[in-house]
């Protein structure tokens, strides 16, 4: 492998838990430049790579080939542009953009550049998602009717000094929370053809959005995504139904992200692994007959992702997460704010 020389724009959250660590573990890339305005943090961790000041010294390295554009959601655009601009390969954090004009217009400067352009949606590497697409795939509940998804968090206080807890555009549990549970709907079923949505602020003294409830409707399948930081006993991750039963998953997310702050390093015998009584519960028909029983939670992988954007790169691969699936996030996202202030269902698809 010739690594790909990567940098990060910045070292919050995203960049320290997830991006750098998964960086420095796969064989393919190389971390060499991480953006810290008064901070060295990242060169503590991973003494090899360099610390600057600005995005624009990072973008504007003849050395770097990739960028990972992980800075505050009102930026993505405006800096993904530059990097693609300056010919580089771009990694935007989720959410892709703030309105599907900035998404139309990075994929077809990508285009115009021939530069590889991919969203972190790393929640396609969640274990019980990976779970889900194996029970869907099979059809062991039969013809899906009806599919729950719940992405819940207790965080009853305003965290201070977060970017994420002020108001302005581009913020919010949707963007943050949702796209990820939006972009799992997509790839499960693709676009519905009604949004009819409610979301607001629950928190004391919360200036953005801190819960949702989307329903999407499909023919013959209606989808329920609901997210909220006030919930503190939580209920099943998902909850798929059909013609010939049920499979329902527990409330315990994907062990990666606690691992990545713990600063372990994916690569583990039991990486990503859940134990068996956190697995899902499959009640259904098959063949005849009655089938009831745990089906075992598939390792979790986020290098997964990363596995992708290399040979996309080095060998032309085709993206998983292509950024054309990432302009439909923002696009169901737009699509329920709409339905929220007019408090009524928008319709995506116009009947033949």
């Amino acid at each position: 492998m010739k690594p790909i020389r990567t940098a990060i724009l910045s070292y919050g959250m995203s960049g320290e838990v997830f991006h750098a660590p998964l960086l420095h573990a796969h064989p393919g890339f190389e971390l060499a430049v991480v953006v810290q305005r008064t901070k060295d943090t990242a060169r503590q961790h991973y003494p090899t790579c360099r610390v600057v000041r600005t995005v624009e010294e990072a973008i504007q390295d003849p050395a770097i080939e990739l960028i990972i554009v992980n800075t505050p959601n009102e930026l993505h655009f405006k800096q993904a542009a530059q990097a693609l601009q300056a010919g580089k390969h771009v990694v935007v954090e989720k959410p892709f953009t703030v309105t599907i004009k900035e998404a139309d217009e990075l994929i077809a400067l990508a285009k115009s550049v021939n530069k590889v352009l991919t969203v972190f949606q790393n929640r396609r590497w969640d274990g019980d998602f990976l779970t889900l697409q194996h029970v869907i795939n099979n059809r062991w509940v039969g013809r899906i009717v009806e599919f729950e998804a719940h992405y819940d968090r207790f965080r009853n206080y305003i965290e201070p000094g977060s970017w994420k807890e002020e108001a302005g555009v581009g913020k919010g549990i949707l963007y943050n929370l949702g796209s990820h549970m939006l972009d799992q709907v997509l790839v499960l079923f693709g676009m519905p053809d009604v949004v009819d949505a409610r979301m607001g602020i629950q928190r004391t003294g919360g200036q953005v959005d801190d819960y949702y409830d989307l329903r999407l409707t499909y023919p013959g399948l209606n989808v329920i995504v609901k997210s909220s930081y006030l919930v503190r006993i939580p209920g099943p991750r998902y909850q798929l139904h059909g013609t010939e039963g049920s499979f329902v998953t527990s409330s315990n997310v994907d062990p990666q992200e606690q691992a990545l702050k713990e600063k372990q390093l994916p690569g583990g015998r039991d990486w990503g692994t859940l134990p068996k009584e956190c697995w899902g519960q499959l009640n259904t028909t098959i063949d005849g007959a009655h089938v009831q029983k745990s089906i075992e939670t598939i390792p979790g992988n986020y290098l997964g992702f990363y596995d992708n954007v290399y040979a996309a790169i080095r060998e032309g691969a085709s993206l998983d997460v292509k950024p054309e699936q990432a302009r439909d996030v923002i696009h169901l996202i737009e699509a329920a704010y709409q339905s929220n202030r007019e408090r009524k269902a928008v319709r995506l698809k116009v009947e033949s």
